[in-house]
């Protein structure tokens, strides 16, 4: 394999980079949102691939924040027989049929708020409110910004009805830790390695999700991820020379020391970076290592902006 480029042409790489200021930008949409989550409600998030690990990042946060019981489903596995105030659903495209049938299922059941980049998409139509994200959306048919950018937007709607947890940044901090991230060097070492373990707590594990995801999309790479503190339930057992465990914001007691006995590549900032904002570093691993490879970040093997099936 080439050595992965550590700058890159590719349209994925120019969407990583605006983030950002879509994250501002989201900020200041959500305080006029009409469709919100209230404080109270029952709500659940749902999605489809990066959407549905945005959604469990989310869920996590709003459930944390004392804002009411939250669930995180993927749309083709919710469990129609339970009952809600409120459904949101962020979904790109707003083609994606699982969605669409979900929301056709509850509509006159509960509230559907929807998040999407398209503002002539299906979705939009279908669901009671609608925040459409349009300057966040993408060419590229992996997800980068767009999904960040809706968290965001939810995140920022926490932080206007009552607060975000206890140690969880602004989306204001957040946008200055990406900064950092879009220009902090990658290390060599988890750059060349063979296989990468993403980890998080809390509303990060959604987040972990995503950076494994990301860089099986983009770059067919072998990629896993867990809870912290699941780490040495048995993945552990995977990591060693040549191998990456990445810890997305704090890190559990002791669980550094755990990764470097095995002589696998730690990468742990210590919770410096909002985990949002170094999620933009597993993005940019992402597209180095598929280029190293010789893959395209912005068609991955297989994949579409949608999945619309027939029938």
């Amino acid at each position: 394999m080439s050595e992965p480029s550590l700058t890159s042409p590719s349209l994925t790489s120019l969407e990583i980079t605006a983030q950002p200021d879509c994250w501002r930008r989201a900020a200041r949409a959500a305080a006029g949102a009409a469709g919100m989550p209230r404080p109270g409600e029952r709500v659940a998030v749902t999605g489809c691939g990066t959407s549905w690990f945005m959604a469990q990042a989310y869920a996590a946060l709003r459930e944390g924040s004392g804002q009411g019981e939250t669930d995180a489903f993927p749309a083709s596995e919710f469990p129609l027989s339970r009952t809600y105030d409120r459904l949101v659903v962020i979904t790109r495209s707003g083609t994606t049929t699982e969605v669409l049938g979900l929301i056709a299922e509850v509509r006159e059941r509960w509230e559907v708020l929807a998040l999407t980049g398209d503002a002539a998409s299906p979705v939009v139509g279908a669901a009671d409110e609608a925040a459409v994200l349009d300057w966040a959306d993408e060419e590229s048919v992996v997800q980068t910004r767009f999904a960040t950018t809706a968290l965001a937007f939810l995140r920022a709607g926490l932080e206007l009805t009552g607060g975000l947890p206890e140690g969880v940044k602004g989306v204001a901090e957040a946008a200055a830790d990406a900064e950092t991230a879009l220009i902090e060097p990658l290390p060599r070492a988890v750059l060349s390695a063979e296989q990468w373990t993403f980890l998080g707590g809390g509303w990060a594990y959604g987040l972990a999700q995503e950076a494994a995801l990301k860089m099986r999309e983009a770059a067919g790479a072998w990629t896993e991820a867990y809870p912290a503190m699941e780490y040495r339930h048995g993945p552990v057992a995977i990591t060693g020379p040549g191998r990456v465990a990445w810890i997305l914001g704090a890190a559990p007691a002791d669980l550094e020391a755990d990764v470097s006995r095995t002589g696998g590549v730690l990468v742990s900032d210590g919770g410096r970076l909002d985990p949002l904002a170094d999620l933009i570093r597993a993005q940019r691993l992402a597209v180095a290592v598929a280029e190293g490879r010789g893959l395209n970040p912005d068609t991955p093997r297989g994949l579409t902006r949608s999945v619309i099936l027939k029938g």
